[in-house]
């Protein structure tokens, strides 16, 4: 049986994570593809891309027609020299302006003021909706409790953008635990634990808990043998889904046995999986709203597989 290249690079099994084609090179990833498919339907008109990411560029959210908008903790990315004058002159400001956005002669200049422009423009359309996103329950002083607080936000702010589908991409680090796992290991899951629930009760306070959902997704998970103070790569892992629509308090899947040289264990503790990220990530695309007819889109390799809905949502988004 065939397996994916480099099992054990922290790169390559991201990438074949966020692609959903871990056996050939990809410029897209499967959230993208979906983007690419919904957002005509769900957010016509929209000035802002439907996939937004807090924690910088990722192929997960790059689609074939659509661009991820990369926001920061603080709100949209501004061109100081546009927005704010340059070294305090108006007419300064507008020279900027004109320089950055004109048309082109040359493919390339065109190019790059296109993408200024669109830069420019959608910097203000977020601006202007988050100023009026209403008080949002407090989180914690983290970098993904940070991160969270903006997707929160923007989420309230979907009216004034357009907006009835959204993708977002957080992140956290950190969990490479070849060493002090007893110790960093559960303050990482704290800081974690308490990110998730203050974004959860910011749903609630919104009244769209029904309506978002948050998943995890990483590149792998650690052996079960340890090597004195924590654990080298491994292969399959747990992961979670969240959200008023999910059936939850249950495991799908099979529950792995935990213990060396089991029927799981491919060497040194090094669990196979058994549930695909193209299992997953269709179940979360139909409840998104990708038909089964385009699910192929989506994931190209789901047809490899035995299980296309794990039946984890309860409702469609």
């Amino acid at each position: 049986m065939p397996t994916p290249a480099q099992l054990f690079s922290h790169s390559d099994q991201q990438g074949a994570w966020q692609t959903g084609l871990p056996d050939q090179p990809s410029e897209t990833g499967w959230l993208g593809r979906m983007g690419d498919l919904t957002a005509s339907a769900f957010n016509p008109g929209s000035g802002v891309s439907i996939a937004m990411s807090v924690a910088g560029n990722n192929i997960m959210q790059a689609g074939n027609s659509t661009i991820q908008y990369q926001l920061t903790t603080q709100g949209a990315v501004k061109v100081s020299a546009v927005t704010s004058g340059l070294y305090g002159s108006a007419a300064g400001a507008t020279a900027a302006r004109r320089l950055m956005t004109d048309t082109r002669n040359t493919l390339l200049e065109n190019e790059l003021n296109k993408v200024s422009s669109r830069s420019i423009s959608t910097e203000a359309l977020v601006s202007n909706a988050l100023a009026g996103t209403p008080a949002l329950t407090a989180f914690p002083d983290t970098s993904l409790g940070k991160q969270l607080s903006m997707v929160a936000r923007m989420i309230a702010a979907r009216g004034a953008l357009g907006q009835q589908r959204q993708i977002f991409f957080v992140q956290q680090g950190g969990y490479d635990f070849h060493d002090n796992l007893p110790t960093d290991h559960a303050n990482r899951m704290r800081e974690l634990g308490d990110a998730l629930a203050a974004f959860y009760q910011a749903t609630q306070s919104l009244g769209v808990q029904d309506s978002v959902t948050t998943f995890t997704a990483s590149d792998f998970g650690r052996a079960l043998q340890s090597n004195g103070r924590g654990s080298d790569h491994g292969w399959g892992g747990h992961h979670f889904i969240m959200g008023g629509a999910v059936a939850g308090n249950r495991v799908y899947g099979s529950f792995p046995q935990t213990a060396l040289g089991g029927s799981q264990d491919a060497g040194q503790g090094r669990l196979i999986p058994t549930t695909s990220v193209d299992e997953y990530g269709s179940t979360l695309a139909r409840w998104f709203g990708v038909s089964d007819s385009n699910m192929p889109v989506v994931l190209p390799n789901l047809r490899r597989f035995a299980t296309p809905d794990l039946g984890f949502m309860r409702k469609t988004a």
